[in-house]
């Protein structure tokens, strides 16, 4: 499908039309779980985020207001369940201390691998930001992980352009230290 095409089929789906919304979300699920896969490493989790990004694209759909693509609304709603479960199975995980077990240390950013967003690093780094400057975090997630335009950034995000390239400036400051180990 083409992106006029999934914006008609979410146009449709919003307005009500039942069987609109479930080939859309057929079609956009793969691109869905693709964004989830880019912040969970375990497919598993990916899964997971990705039926919570289905559902939550059903039931918020009347928020999308047409202005934008419907893939970048739907790419907004997929990273945001990404990371929700990210922060529910670190909440719900539980340290193991054995004796005689040595704990890794935390990995080297300059050696670590990059891959869209997968490290676990990096979304510490972005938990840490968000407690006292949430504002920073999806605008720099969504141009540094995802390459979005900072035009269609500030779309999504409701800010003046000027606004959004000054918080992905300063998220980037403050995710610098984290990231090297710093903090």
């Amino acid at each position: 499908m083409t992106p006029d095409d999934i914006d008609d089929l979410a146009r449709r789906a919003r307005d009500g039309d039942r069987d609109a919304l479930e080939a859309l979300l057929g079609e956009v699920r793969p691109r869905a779980l693709n964004v989830c896969r880019g912040v969970l490493p375990y497919s598993g989790d990916a899964e997971d985020a990705c039926q919570e990004a289905l559902l939550n694209i059903a039931t918020k759909i009347g928020s999308w207001h047409g202005n934008g693509r419907f893939t970048t609304w739907m790419h907004v709603v997929a990273l945001n369940s990404a990371r929700s479960t990210y922060r529910r199975l670190k909440n719900q995980a539980v340290p193991t201390d054995f004796e005689g077990v040595h704990h890794h240390e935390r990995p080297d950013p300059r050696t670590t691998s990059v891959i869209a967003g997968t490290r676990l690093d990096l979304l510490e780094a972005m938990e840490t930001i968000e407690r006292d400057h949430p504002q920073y975090v999806e605008p720099l997630m969504l141009r540094d992980v995802y390459g979005l335009p900072y035009e269609e950034i500030a779309r999504l995000v409701g800010a003046p352009l000027g606004t959004v390239k000054a918080q992905i400036h300063h998220g980037r400051k403050l995710a610098r230290p984290l990231l090297r180990g710093e903090a």
